[in-house]
């Protein structure tokens, strides 16, 4: 199963092509190819999918989810969390 944590976006290129994001400590280089130029900013949160950011989220809406996650994550083992994590970009394609 392929979850999408909101992340936050801390760096964009300067062709706005990539950025860079941190999801729950971890960070990360996303292509921005399936947004418009210009619509992802430094502090905005976005979705993920292998690698992809593929929409931007509302800050308080991606706040809840990230403490949902949380809360979900206390409930894991430690492999459990790295797969979640660290691994997310590597969905099995069904």
């Amino acid at each position: 199963m392929c979850l999408s944590i909101p992340s936050k976006v801390i760096k964009v290129s300067e062709d706005q092509t990539m950025c860079t994001v941190d999801t729950l400590g971890v960070q990360r280089d996303a292509n921005l190819m399936m947004m418009e130029e210009g619509d992802v900013q430094v502090g905005d949160y976005v979705l993920l999918h292998i690698g992809f950011v593929m929409n931007k989220i509302d800050e308080k809406e991606a706040l809840a989810s990230i403490e949902t996650y949380k809360e979900i994550l206390e409930a894991m083992d430690e492999e459990e969390r790295r797969r979640a994590i660290i691994d997310d970009d590597n969905c099995e394609k069904r």
